[in-house]
């Protein structure tokens, strides 16, 4: 699996609710050169949730790519991050792409990445980018040790631990969330 710098992404099901939350900063090189990109996306009508980490250009094509599979497969995004792992291996242009998608849905999570790899997570949580580690420990634990906070509490602690550790992770959030029920 292709590890991608400079960013963390998010997605946690819990509590009947889905949210996916990422950080704000792009880098180019060892500087930082914008701190409030928004990374995560709502695609097919708001029925499913996308982040990425990695190039914005390439992940943006990713972003594009996928919203035209969720339009051919009506909407089944496991069929569709399928569709698309097998286009972006396959392809010239796409296998160059220097990106990772975290998508989900009322189906569940899903991790896609430029090396074929359409990943369903063990646990009710994924996450992508240089401080997704940080956010998955955090995660892990809130889920475990304090069950009563909500999806987006749990995804903005985590955050906010990974951004005070990983220097590729800023305190710039962007969240979205759907309701499972």
């Amino acid at each position: 699996m292709t590890l991608i710098k400079s960013t963390t992404v998010l997605a946690i099901i819990h509590n009947g609710s889905v949210v996916i939350g990422a950080d704000g900063q792009a880098t180019f090189g060892h500087t930082v050169a914008k701190s409030n990109v928004k990374k995560v996306r709502k695609l097919f009508g708001g029925n499913i949730l996308a982040g990425f980490a990695g190039s914005t250009a390439d992940a943006f094509t990713l972003l594009e790519r996928f919203e035209e599979k969720l339009q051919s497969y009506h909407g089944n995004m496991k069929r569709s991050a399928i569709e698309l792992a097998k286009d972006w291996r396959t392809d010239r242009i796409l296998k160059r792409l220097e990106a990772m998608l975290v998508v989900a849905s009322r189906e569940g999570l899903l991790m896609l990445t430029g090396a074929g790899d359409v990943l369903e997570p063990d646990y009710p949580l994924a996450a992508i980018g240089s401080g997704s580690m940080y956010a998955q420990s955090a995660a892990m634990a809130l889920i475990k040790h304090a069950p009563h906070l909500t999806a987006m509490q749990m995804v903005q602690e985590s955050l906010t631990i990974t951004a005070d550790i990983c220097i590729y992770t800023n305190h710039n959030f962007v969240f979205e969330a759907l309701d499972l029920l």
